[in-house]
């Protein structure tokens, strides 16, 4: 017997008869209370395909009972190939049939990332699956190539397509008609256009691009102006020299490249948005004069912003941000073919204050990287100014598919590069996972992260790696340390068939190297030692770190 009843007033009969009343109140309203409604259906905006890009003759696709295109993306150079599907969802969930057009049913499949969890139900030649939030997914069917989703949030910014401050390029004065050959000077005279106006009314001017097949040669773009890319719209690059002037040589492949779209010089205030597409037409577009494309060069620019917008078929970097501050991209999808070499997806080059966040890569080569170089390189051999460290570069949210690195530092370190910051990735098939490769200049790479990795497959070799954690450093134009790499929270799910390596060089070791909670195949502990991460080839290196 406690305190309370002992020194407690013994309640009334009528309070007694109360109480068991209001119990019986509460259990009649549980039982007809009414079941937990359903999950709301999400509103989805699927983008229509210009009939340029063929369709799959493998899959068809649904989301919510609504039929969904999905493109064929054939390999190349006796590379494998992939397809691709895009829509946008918002709130709620959304439920994705996905059919195997020749109607065998289905003995396996995958969808990644893994760590979402994802479970599928079949019947047949389909598979059923349903997702809460966008993401950006590979899926595979036994025998079939990978389908790539790519699920957009739903898009909040859209323009209206005239009005005050809108230079759509359809209407007058300049009047683009999609398919009628190069449009570049209408083009470039919207552009300038609506940068006049929004320096002169202190915002932005709105270049809006309705759907359609937009063949232009360079794009320059001005202070205080936006490019608006609606769903369906495709700013296409030809490769035809005529129209394009050469930026730098590419020494490693003798090919002359120019910047389809790049930024003036000094320039600040730069937005390009939308759920359009950028495409530099590939292996095609090498066939006129070997004419290599760089698709976006934000150069010398301040205050940059990309969010939703495609590339595709890049037969160079793709996107280079270079010497310039506070940029974002986001909702970043680049879809280069495999096969093609050296089309890396977004490096960032000597820049500070750079965010990339929710972003599929997808190439041959990285598709996620970070570089400084100088002058004499040939990439910045006609570019004035001078060469510039790179600080804070972050990039979260990623999904990377690759035949070289799939998150890396380097190759060039000419100029230091610091707080760097790889985290919550997926890669989903590459030759190293995770890398920083010095190979070439005298800088020092500090303060790198690698924080919530997965790594899903290691199918490719390159430079004889084949291993999830690659740290190494060269000799070219002098050699240069690395100092605090950490690893958190690394979940590697296929270590490679190499042993993993930190191989500094003789007076430019690697040092400060931290491995915190590293889980290795099968394993639901970290590991606790190099072996155990399989991590052997090891020279000129200084303690590391194991936690966890």
């Amino acid at each position: 017997m406690n305190l309370r009843s002992l020194h407690s007033p013994r309640p009334s009969l009528v309070s007694r008869l109360l109480a068991i009343g209001s119990v019986i109140v509460g259990m009649v309203a549980v039982l007809v209370a009414p079941q937990a409604a359903e999950a709301a259906v999400a509103n989805t905006s699927i983008y229509p395909v210009q009939s340029i890009y063929a369709l799959s003759t493998d899959y068809r696709l649904t989301v919510n009972g609504r039929n969904v295109p999905v493109q064929t993306y054939a390999g190349y150079n006796g590379y494998q190939g992939y397809d691709i599907a895009q829509f946008a969802m918002g709130d709620g969930d959304a439920t994705l049939a996905v059919t195997k057009i020749n109607n065998t049913n289905i003995g396996a499949y995958s969808i990644s990332p893994q760590k979402l969890g994802i479970v599928g139900s079949i019947s047949g030649p389909t598979l059923t699956f349903t997702v809460h939030d966008n993401a950006y997914l590979i899926v595979k069917l036994d025998g079939r190539p990978n389908l790539v989703i790519a699920i957009d949030p739903g898009e909040d910014n859209r323009p209206p397509s005239s009005g005050t401050g809108i230079f759509n390029v359809r209407n007058a004065p300049y009047s683009v008609d999609p398919g009628s050959g190069y449009v570049t000077t209408a083009f470039q005279q919207a552009l300038n256009d609506a940068a006049a106006w929004g320096s002169a009314n202190g915002r932005q001017g709105i270049v809006y691009v309705p759907p359609g097949v937009y063949t232009v040669g360079n794009l320059y773009l001005r202070s205080d102006l936006a490019l608006y890319l609606e769903q369906g719209a495709v700013l296409r690059y030809t490769g035809e020299r005529a129209n394009y002037t050469t930026h730098w040589h590419k020494d490693s492949q003798n090919r002359d490249i120019t910047w389809f779209i790049s930024t003036r010089y000094s320039s600040n205030n730069i937005s390009i948005y939308g759920r359009g597409v950028i495409d530099g037409n590939g292996a095609a577009s090498l066939q006129p004069s070997n004419l290599g494309v760089n698709l976006l060069t934000p150069i010398y620019t301040n205050g940059f912003t990309l969010d939703g917008v495609t590339f595709r078929e890049s037969s160079s970097w793709a996107i280079m941000p270079t010497r310039s501050t506070n940029m974002t991209f986001r909702n970043l999808k680049i879809f280069n073919r495999f096969g093609m070499g050296e089309n890396d997806g977004i490096d960032v080059m000597e820049s500070s204050n750079v965010t990339v966040s929710n972003a599929i890569g997808i190439g041959h080569d990285d598709p996620f990287s970070t570089k400084t170089w100088d002058n004499t390189v040939d990439l910045f051999r006609n570019v004035p100014g001078d060469p510039r460290p790179l600080s804070g570069v972050t990039f979260e949210d990623l999904m990377s598919w690759t035949f070289c690195y799939g998150l890396k530092v380097g190759q060039g370190v000419i100029q230091n590069q610091e707080s760097v910051t790889f985290r919550r990735a997926v890669v989903y098939d590459a030759a190293v996972g995770i890398g920083v490769h010095h190979k070439y200049g005298s800088g020092t790479a500090s303060q790198i992260r690698f924080e919530d990795v997965d790594v899903e497959r290691l199918s490719y070799s390159n430079d004889d790696n084949r291993t999830w954690l690659v740290l190494w450093t060269g000799n070219t134009y002098g050699v240069g340390p690395v100092d605090g790499v950490t690893v958190t929270n690394a979940r590697i799910r296929n270590a490679g068939t190499t042993p993993g390596r930190i191989n500094g060089q003789p007076g430019a070791p690697i040092t400060g190297v931290t491995l915190d909670r590293v889980y290795m195949p099968g394993s639901s502990t970290p590991a606790t030692s190099l072996s155990q991460m399989n991590i052997t080839n090891l020279s000129d290196y200084g303690p590391v770190t194991i936690t966890g």
